[in-house]
């Protein structure tokens, strides 16, 4: 049986299974990474903020 990904408990759904969490978890991984991308810069930020500092 297919284990979660997050938290290794069994997954007893086909979505669960073709997703690889279990709806709980799912949860919490999409906000996790919704968190994750909000706080990403790229380096083109990056070297703007630093030419923007140097000035």
């Amino acid at each position: 049986m297919p284990i979660c990904k997050r938290c290794n408990r069994p997954l007893k759904t086909q979505k669960s299974i073709d997703v690889g969490f279990g709806p709980v978890c799912k949860r919490k991984h999409d906000e996790a990474e919704e968190e994750f991308l909000k706080r990403q810069i790229t380096i083109d930020e990056e070297m703007a903020y630093q030419e923007k500092m140097r000035a």
